[in-house]
């Protein structure tokens, strides 16, 4: 039997209200399958640049992501690590799957488009 550990209230509700947003659950639900830069983010979003790194600074901030950087680009995952991560899993699996979305940006050349 996997025991899980309880959250405090306060770092729960952080949680919920970050995810409370449609952008940010977008990513976090898209980056359960992959890790993605954010120009990625960016393309399948169809959002700008600073919009999508400022709503991913929130979910790092939030332990909820993490980053690994390669040459220039940084490339963002969920953090399966955390202590939310439980939670971030229970709520993404109410939503539809986001890989198709990835799979689209690979068909049109765009799955890493950074310069």
């Amino acid at each position: 039997m996997t025991t899980i550990n309880k959250l405090d209230v306060e770092h729960g509700s952080i949680v919920m209200k970050l995810l409370g947003d449609k952008t940010r659950l977008s990513i976090v639900c898209l980056l359960m399958h992959d890790e993605c830069c954010v120009c990625e983010l960016v393309e399948i979003l169809q959002m700008s640049q600073p919009s999508i790194s400022q709503h991913v600074k929130k979910l790092k901030a939030a332990e909820i992501v993490k980053e690994r950087r390669q040459g220039q680009w940084i490339f963002y995952r969920i953090n399966t690590d955390s202590q939310v991560y439980p939670l971030i899993e229970s709520i993404t699996s109410f939503f539809p799957e986001q890989q198709e979305k990835i799979i689209d940006l690979e068909k049109k050349g765009l799955r890493v488009c950074c310069d």
